[in-house]
């Protein structure tokens, strides 16, 4: 058969062009993955790509997300792309484990995370953010502070004051600091997986890594085995996990089991909810007007209150729409199916930017722009319901969003009830995606103690 000049033509600019985004991708795979999102995903609801040899489908439209993740969430697994970089520190929990594993265990650990248990872990979260407020007016002395390294500090004691009543024995920084380095080198796992490079070939940071997750596992090991032999019960996670069954088969979790659930906990939980917090901090520490009536809120509160922050939990969730702590999740098509008029292969990798469609102009006006009133319930009601999803969606959404969002409320309103805070930097660093959400430097405050008297009266 003879192919004419001008479909040969095409053919190599369509190779070419192939070339141009591989190329782009994984560059941007190595350096910051926000960087290698096909433009279109911020104006249309599905775009196809291929990466590699497979097919790669991205999901931006509410309704396209919706079908996918819940009508079709038997038809998607996890995949490689999620277990490769995380399933050596955190095993088979509920974030990698997959089919029937998966399914028993969610249905397990499910109550310990329903809103009626978050009440009593209210203690423990106050306490651990009055100890942040006390370091942050120490560390003010001596000029702007690095107000994420903190944030990571204040959620670290609040996930292992809350899972294991305590922390003696876990050095807080290190184990922080650890977990930081893991994520940041699973970049060479995500490329690995993408140019299907073989598991046993050694990559970037991948021992250290092993041997930051093994020495936690070690130590939490320890911590289950004790409780367990002891048989004593403590207000934590920890006892809630030994005592949970499975409703329907009765089955409880294993020693391996907690702890690959703890792990997840630590590593996803408190980094998360830390990085949430950093940004929020910096966006309120840009908008005065906003910080003053967040510090109102704070002071008429009841500290533990959260029912009567409404205002702040606003701030939280636009945070979480500007920075989502998990900017993009992926997905393995297992059976094939098809999704808005697009036939979805076997293999298929489904990747839903949640970043994108935060900032979707379809549903958010002025996107870049931060305002709390985006989430008074007539805004909300107004918009598709999962053109917001910082959590997940379908049945494999995040468990712990209450308790996150519980959390990030408590440690805002301990903390600017106590402190005003100022920007630094002109302006806000650059968001970089390492599995979550990073800036590409420190995030630096001034911090000043502050006293209700400063706020004046409220103008309303």
């Amino acid at each position: 058969m003879t192919i004419s000049p001008r479909r040969a033509l095409s053919g190599l600019r369509r190779a070419a062009g192939h070339a141009v985004d591989l190329g782009r991708v994984l560059v941007a795979t190595v350096n910051n993955p926000l960087d290698g999102l096909p433009p279109e995903i911020f104006t249309q609801d599905l775009v196809q790509r291929r990466l590699v040899h497979r097919p790669a489908v991205y999901l931006t439209g509410p309704s396209l997300v919706q079908e996918a993740l819940v009508a079709h969430a038997g038809d998607l697994d996890k995949g490689e792309t999620v277990r490769r970089p995380l399933g050596p520190a955190l095993g088979d929990g509920l974030l990698t484990a997959e089919g029937d594993d998966w399914r028993w265990q969610r249905r397990t650990i499910a109550p310990v995370f329903r809103a009626a248990t978050l009440p009593r872990f209210t203690p423990a979260m106050l306490a651990a953010a009055e100890r942040a407020a006390d370091r942050l007016l120490l560390s003010a002395a001596q000029g702007p502070v690095d107000i994420g390294a903190e944030t990571m500090h204040v959620t670290f004691d609040i996930i292992v004051d809350t899972m294991l009543s305590g922390g003696e024995g876990f050095d807080v920084r290190a184990t922080a600091a650890g977990i930081e380095r893991y994520l940041h080198h699973t970049r060479w796992a995500i490329l690995a997986n993408i140019l299907s490079i073989p598991a046993w070939v050694p990559l970037p940071g991948q021992r250290a890594g092993r041997e930051v997750a093994g020495a936690l596992r070690r130590q939490l090991g320890a911590r289950v085995a004790l409780r367990r032999s002891e048989g004593e019960r403590r207000d934590d996670l920890l006892t809630l996990l030994l005592e949970a069954t499975d409703p329907e088969t009765g089955r409880a979790l294993d020693d391996a089991e907690i702890v690959d659930n703890l792990l997840t906990f630590v590593a996803a939980g408190h980094e998360t909810t830390a990085l949430s917090l950093a940004w929020t901090l910096d966006l309120l520490a840009r908008h005065p007007d906003i910080l003053r009536q967040v510090q109102r809120e704070a002071d008429a509160a009841t500290p533990g209150d959260v029912a009567a922050l409404p205002l702040t939990l606003r701030v939280v969730q636009e945070g979480l729409r500007l920075y989502p702590a998990a900017p993009m999740f992926a997905r393995r098509v297992a059976n094939p199916f098809r999704l808005g008029g697009v036939a979805l292969k076997r293999d298929t990798v489904l990747l839903v930017p949640v970043f994108a469609i935060h900032r979707r102009t379809a549903w958010w006006d002025a996107p870049h722009v931060f305002d709390p009133d985006r989430f008074l319930p007539n805004a909300v009601a107004a918009r598709p319901r999962l053109s917001f999803m910082p959590f997940g969606a379908g049945p494999r959404a995040c468990i712990g969003a209450a308790f996150a969002l519980h959390e990030a409320a408590i440690v805002l309103s301990t903390l600017l009830r106590r402190l005003d805070i100022q920007s630094v930097d002109p302006l806000p660093p650059r968001p970089r995606m390492a599995i979550t959400l990073r800036p590409t430097r420190p995030i630096r405050l001034r911090v000043i103690p502050r006293t209700t008297r400063q706020l004046g009266p409220d103008p309303a």
